[in-house]
């Protein structure tokens, strides 16, 4: 019952997903809109399959170590709204905190750096995955399983939640009245997406957005009088994207930055572990040092004065 309810989900969405696909490729082409390419949409299809038959093979073991957990949890659900409606809740926010983990630490970001790495913003980017996150992904909902969640409602839940996540990748959509104190909606998935210095690592939910702003990690999307227009991507997007670099040009950066000369222990270790841009002699900057920097500029351009900006380097 639990496989044929996740397998519904899948018959349901399909559909859905090629008629709003179409739709914003003919409402886009109508306004000379240039949102789709074949190059990048076919990359969105070639990440989702490769990430799909990933998940599709570690499935196995993910769902053996969550059984394991729920079957030695502490907890049993006698409410069955109470159930689902913490799981939605719980579920979202532990995903929150993989997402976050995914932007701050750069090990991670390797991973998920696959997903930000289109210039374009479509419902197809949606689908664009972290090609190696079935890997460790189940490991944050492990606490959900020892609170007596069970593992296949924890994966439907996910895959729910998901649906909404491909959805808010449009530019079609604009603000979305009161939904936008209440859900993560594609005005604050667009914030996600653009690589402006303000921007950056911002709106980290899928579903609900009160944990950014628990968390200090909201965002609105700014009106053009305000701020810069969105830019999507990275902040230096790959010159010649291929099927290799795509998913592992960070790899390859990593294995050279950890493996310079000279460096100690800690600075390698903060090659791995640290926070994307982190150098060890400043030569490029983390997002938090991108954005003082155009904090500092903004300042020098209002007051007319010029003050000397020291961005001094995580060690």
């Amino acid at each position: 019952m639990d496989a044929l309810r996740e397998q519904w989900l899948i018959l349901i969405s399909t559909p859905i997903y090629f008629v709003i696909i179409g739709l914003e490729i003919l409402l886009t082409h109508l306004q000379h809109r240039k949102a789709y390419t074949f190059k990048d949409t076919a990359t969105n299809v070639y990440l989702m399959l490769l990430n799909g038959g990933l998940d599709f093979f570690f499935r196995v073991v993910s769902l053996a170590v969550l059984q394991y957990c729920f079957n030695h949890s502490a907890y049993t659900w006698d409410s069955v709204v109470f159930y689902w409606l913490l799981l939605i809740l719980a579920e979202d926010f532990v995903y929150y905190w993989l997402h976050r983990f995914d932007h701050e630490i750069r090990l991670f970001w390797a991973v998920h750096v696959t997903h930000h790495s289109s210039e374009k913003l479509n419902f197809t980017v949606g689908f664009r995955s972290s090609v190696f996150q079935p890997l460790y992904r189940f490991i944050y909902f492990i606490p959900l399983a020892y609170l007596g969640f069970k593992p296949m409602d924890i994966l439907f839940v996910y895959s729910a939640t998901q649906i909404w996540g491909i959805f808010v990748h449009t530019e079609l959509i604009n603000k979305m009245g009161w939904l936008e104190y209440i859900l993560i909606t594609p005005s604050h998935h667009r914030v996600h997406h653009a690589s402006n210095p303000k921007y950056l690592d911002k709106n980290m939910g899928m579903f609900l957005v009160i944990w950014d702003k628990m968390f200090g990690t909201f965002q609105p999307e700014l009106p053009a009088e305000e701020y810069q227009p969105l830019k999507y991507g990275l902040t230096k997007n790959l010159e010649k994207p291929n099927a290799a670099t795509v998913v592992f040009h960070e790899w390859i950066a990593i294995g050279k930055d950890v493996f310079r000369k000279g460096l100690t222990f800690k600075q390698r270790w903060n090659y791995l572990f640290g926070p994307p841009g982190w150098s060890h002699d400043g030569s490029r900057l983390t997002s938090e040092e991108m954005r003082r920097q155009e904090s500092a500029s903004d300042t020098t351009e209002t007051t007319g004065e010029e003050k000397e900006v020291v961005l001094t380097p995580v060690s």
